[in-house]
């Protein structure tokens, strides 16, 4: 088989219609590129109207945080790709650090709607459209961070939870309707909003198991790495894979 640049096969998913959400930058960018390279249809979304996305990708601006974004967003799927085949939630984020105790009730629902039920809403409006054609493929993505729970961001964590239970329930509700549900969750990522969330803990938290070294395999991640991965889960190579974890972090969350 012949490989783009990235590592997809060549027009290994010609034919097939993605959304991506936080598509403009960091891994989000990097799974849009992936995609056209092999050959998808791409629409993709961010919270600004000047966000700049890959080439050749299609730009849908929307709030991924509330029901009336989801809502754009499928309906922008409908009317400009006739549906969706591949679906990654990519959109979330963490902060701002205060402490468990002192997270109020505000950014609490912040956290929840968007690194959770953001991907709930969207799965409720376009899963169903995979449901009657008996095909697709979804990909949530966590994070590796969330076995450590840390206090000063527990809210996102928390979410991250949520998200992962719920990813493995929808995988086997869909499983009999041909649609594959995957999470991949990524450890340190050099990415803008990865750089942010590590400059904030740094100021609030120095504590054990926090510092700056670089994971065991002796390097951050890199955005092409979490997409190869949600690459794999996309394609029909893990035509037999669904409710699976991946866990993408350079060994930096060794699990027991």
């Amino acid at each position: 088989m012949t490989t783009t640049e990235n590592g997809s096969g060549t027009q290994e998913l010609a034919g097939r219609r993605a959304l991506v959400t936080g598509g403009s930058r960091g891994i989000g960018a990097a799974v849009v590129r992936q995609l056209l390279d092999a050959g998808a249809e791409v629409l993709t979304t961010a919270r600004s109207a000047t966000s700049t996305v890959p080439e050749g990708a299609t730009f849908v601006q929307a709030d991924v945080r509330t029901r009336a974004g989801a809502e754009t967003l499928a309906t922008a799927a409908q009317d400009m790709l006739g549906g969706v085949d591949l679906l990654v939630h990519n959109a979330g984020g963490a902060g701002p650090y205060k402490g468990a105790l002192a997270i109020p009730d505000e950014e609490w629902q912040d956290a929840l709607d968007l690194n959770f039920l953001a991907s709930v809403r969207l799965d409720s409006l376009l899963a169903p459209g995979m449901r009657e054609r008996r095909s697709g493929a979804i990909v949530h993505v966590s994070s590796a961070a969330v076995p450590t729970v840390a206090p000063p961001f527990l809210h996102y964590v928390t979410a991250k939870a949520a998200l992962d239970a719920y990813s493995r329930g929808l995988a086997s509700e869909l499983a009999p309707f041909g649609i594959r549900v995957n999470t991949v969750s990524p450890g340190r990522t050099a990415t803008p909003g990865g750089e942010a969330t590590r400059e904030q803990w740094a100021r609030v938290n120095a504590g054990p198991g926090q510092d700056n070294t670089a994971p065991p395999l002796g390097r951050d991640g890199q955005p092409d790495d979490i997409a190869h991965a949600m690459m794999f889960l996309l394609s029909d190579r893990a035509s037999w894979l669904t409710g699976s974890y991946l866990v993408v972090d350079g060994g930096e969350f060794p699990r027991g």
